[in-house]
């Protein structure tokens, strides 16, 4: 079934619980730091499932929304992303949002991707994922009017080292690289960046804060440490 959710002041999860709504969750947030002006607001695009929506945290734990009010404190301007995501979704999904959001003539000035676990989770072939996955990746190009410089892919985490998984990591952590290890060779070929966050993910393993209530999805924290790697980027591209 095609959902669509583009989210701009609230989330809610599969499990029907309201978000809670909380102050921005970036600590090292620098009101001194100062880069030059930019006359219009950045706009800001970020597609992908549950890792992207900020699943069983409150939306400004999310990583976009941390990320947005990161730059926003540096002295750059960005709106509040719009978001193109829900728990459960394969590329196939993704696709099909897109072409049903009624935004697929819009511009942005940077979009983040990160997209491909519950191809990985419901046992979709790792070929298909590579064919959907330049699929979606060139969507994100368009959107970002071209400019590959202005897309960033995040990895996939490894949720094996979640309560969730059952100590199963043995199993899903392979699959997990070579799902990655596709996503990257696609994009290095694209010339867009990707971002190796598995790794930071896998710190879970041994520090349960890094894990969010559910026993799956990273808490806000372990976005903090996405976002360590994201902002510079980011950050580098709009500074341009």
């Amino acid at each position: 079934m095609r959902v669509l959710q583009i989210i701009l002041i609230s989330l809610t999860a599969l499990t029907g619980c309201s978000k809670k709504a909380g102050p921005p969750y970036a600590s090292k947030i620098d009101t001194t730091v100062n880069t030059k002006p930019m006359t219009d607001p950045a706009t800001y695009l970020a597609l992908g499932d549950s890792y992207t929506i900020g699943q069983s945290v409150p939306q400004n734990e999310s990583y976009p929304y941390q990320l947005t009010v990161l730059l926003n404190s540096y002295g750059y301007k960005v709106k509040a992303p719009t978001i193109i995501a829900t728990t459960g979704w394969t590329t196939d999904n993704l696709i099909d949002a897109i072409a049903g959001s009624g935004i697929t003539n819009r511009k942005f000035d940077f979009v983040t991707l990160l997209i491909g676990v519950n191809d990985q989770y419901q046992g979709l072939s790792l070929d298909n994922y590579k064919v959907k996955f330049a699929q979606v990746l060139n969507t994100a190009i368009t959107f970002a009017n071209g400019d590959t410089s202005k897309v960033f892919v995040l990895s996939i985490p490894d949720w094996g080292v979640t309560p969730f998984a059952g100590g199963r990591d043995s199993e899903i952590y392979p699959q997990i690289i070579a799902f990655n290890s596709a996503a990257q060779s696609i994009c290095e070929k694209a010339g867009v960046s990707f971002l190796n966050i598995t790794d930071i993910s896998r710190k879970a393993a041994t520090d349960p804060t890094l894990i969010a209530s559910d026993g799956l999805h990273p808490s806000g924290k372990m976005y903090e440490l996405w976002v360590d790697v994201l902002e510079p980027k980011v950050a580098a591209r709009l500074k341009k």
